[in-house]
């Protein structure tokens, strides 16, 4: 059994004689000395083999990656490599055996690697052994056992849930399993383990956790996967501060034995609405200071048609005031933040700068002197100031302006990336309108808690109806959400029938669920934190594929394995299955 680490040993083991296996991460002859790089999980030690060893031709046969059982005494090294932290030291063979051998590899196996990423995923076995990625999965499974210890020192029951379930709507789509036994019906992965941990609740658990596999069917991007894992919690007999207390503890926990770094407590709580006046987004990025300004009442009795129809048309004005970077800006840059606004419905964007004491720019003629007075004491402007203005709906200004606050936050590297910014985004509208189904949804799930004071405006007044809903936001990115969920049966009904759920629909769809609530049901709620996302900003990447073991690609294709693929015939037919146009 392999007992030496061969990255862990230093001078103080000189004179001790060990046996150490791994791969051949370099070989160099030299004067006829050969040297050989040993590489395993721990890192790498240097063995040295010289002509009149037994061993030597069998050593001057060895390529890279050849797998190696060696013995020798550990010997100070002469010239010393302090990059590494066995580079003082080098082992002396006296035993030399191959116990492998390996192919030409398709690509160097090195931290600034230029293979292609298509290449290293059709090779993920060979990418893994590459220290940037290893480290990775180290750190995910150091952060796993940190939350397994946190959870279970407060309490909480692990407890695995069912991989194959009922496929249920309002939400991404499902991937959806046939099944054999039961033909033309379909089991579906889980998206969450929403319903069976309310569940437990209802089971009297009351603290359940489970590291759990994820699935949706969606439109990928360098942050998600169609596959994802999440740190899934419940808790009975609890209010909204009990679950975010419990969750920024361990949050702390782990970024204090992961990163030696301090979270101060409490997190700061921001609701749903100021975040997005604020910031344009329920995901804010605080580790720059860029506000988005309310600008509207400035403008009520403005002469300027633009901002007078969208005063008009109940909209309004907002502006981001970029300090002492109006040089920065030159009319072609602009041009291209005004079409990148666009995608975002916007329909232009305008700007000033405050250059020698006068504001200038694509609607400085546009506006009166009082106009532009009252403009420069509000947003205390000063000297090379540039001023972007968005007028348009609430929804289309704040949007398009928090999506130009963090292009400018990246471009004007305005972020502090030596630090990171947590913060709570709480009370979340109930409702959200999809303009594609022409209906209200629900903005998480259909048995999300509405705060008290919304109840009576479930079926009258959607759009300002609120939930006991929360989400943790780390660098702007949503590491995690949940909420109290309903646990009384009224508004439950009610939440269905602001849903558009007939009574049947909603037996039809969440009987088996409903009927347990008619046993006894506990206040509860819970949250999930992507542990994925979570890893990748501990490994400070922007790519979720780097802290996956075997992550697919962004058409959800597994080059290594070749998947999703082609079944067999018969497969097919004993699922009772037709494809058409394969």
């Amino acid at each position: 059994m392999k007992t030496t680490k061969n990255g862990t040993l230093n001078r103080n083991n000189i004179g001790e004689k060990h046996t150490f296996y791994g791969w051949v991460q370099k070989k160099r002859n030299l004067g006829g000395l050969i040297f050989i790089d040993l590489r395993d999980r721990s890192g790498v030690i240097q063995l040295v083999i010289r002509p009149e060893d037994d061993c030597y031709s069998l050593a001057e046969s060895v390529k890279s990656e050849y797998v190696l059982k060696v013995e020798g005494t550990i010997a100070q090294r002469e010239s010393v490599n302090p990059n590494i932290p066995t580079g003082e030291i080098e082992v002396a063979v006296e035993q030399f055996e191959i116990l492998n051998t390996a192919k030409d590899i398709p690509f160097e196996i090195k931290d600034d690697t230029t293979a292609l990423e298509d290449t290293r995923l059709k090779y993920r076995y060979l990418d893994l052994r590459r220290d940037t990625l290893k480290d990775k999965l180290v750190l995910r499974s150091k952060v796993m056992q940190i939350v397994r210890n946190y959870l279970v020192e407060n309490d909480f029951l692990e407890i695995e849930t069912p991989m194959l379930g009922r496929s249920t709507p309002e939400g991404a789509r499902d991937y959806l399993v046939p099944s054999r036994v039961n033909k033309g019906s379909f089991y579906a992965l889980p998206q969450s383990p929403q319903l069976y941990k309310q569940l437990l609740m209802i089971a009297g658990m009351e603290r359940y956790f489970q590291i759990a596999k994820c699935f949706r069917d969606e439109d990928l991007r360098a942050d998600r996967q169609p596959e994802f894992t999440q740190i899934d919690m419940e808790m009975s007999f609890i209010d909204t501060e009990d679950i975010l207390t419990i969750t920024e503890k361990m949050l702390a926990r782990i970024w204090k034995e992961v990163k030696g770094v301090t979270i101060s407590l409490p997190i700061r709580r921001m609701t749903w609405d100021e975040a997005f006046d604020t910031y344009g987004s329920d995901k804010p990025d605080l580790r720059f200071d860029l506000k988005i300004q309310e600008i509207t009442s400035l403008f009520t009795n403005t002469e300027f048609q633009v901002f007078k129809s969208t005063i008009e048309n109940k909209g309004i004005i907002n502006a981001l005031v970029v300090k002492n970077a109006a040089s920065s800006f030159s009319r072609k840059e602009i041009d291209k933040l005004t079409e990148y606004v666009k995608t975002y419905q916007a329909k232009g964007l305008c700007w000033l700068k405050l250059t020698e004491g006068t504001l200038n720019g694509s609607i400085a003629k546009n506006l009166t002197e009082e106009e532009l007075k009252q403009l420069t004491e509000k947003l205390a402007l000063e000297e090379n100031d540039i001023i972007f203005i968005v007028a348009d709906q609430r929804k289309v200004t704040k949007t398009s302006l928090g999506e130009l606050r963090k292009k400018l936050g990246h471009d004007l590297h305005l972020i502090d990336d030596s630090k990171d910014a947590f913060v709570w985004i709480t009370d979340f509208p109930l409702f959200e309108y999809s303009e594609t189904e022409g209906r209200y949804l629900a903005m998480h799930h259909p048995f999300t808690a509405p705060k008290e004071e919304s109840i009576p405006n479930l079926l009258t007044d959607k759009e300002h109806c609120y939930a006991k809903a929360y989400d943790i936001v780390i660098n702007g990115y949503e590491a995690g959400g949940g909420s109290i969920r309903i646990h009384n049966h009224e508004v439950q009904e009610k939440m269905f029938e602001a849903l558009g759920f007939t009574e049947e629909s909603a037996k039809e769809q969440f009987g088996f669920f409903l009927e347990a609530f008619d046993y006894g049901a506990p206040p509860h709620g819970g949250i999930a934190l992507g542990l994925d996302r979570m890893i990748m900003l501990l490994a400070q990447t922007e790519n979720i594929r780097d802290v996956i073991a075997f992550p697919k690609t962004t058409s959800a294709a597994d080059l290594m394995t070749e998947a999703p693929n082609i079944v067999d015939e018969k497969q097919l037919q004993e699922l009772a299955i037709k494809v058409e146009n394969k």
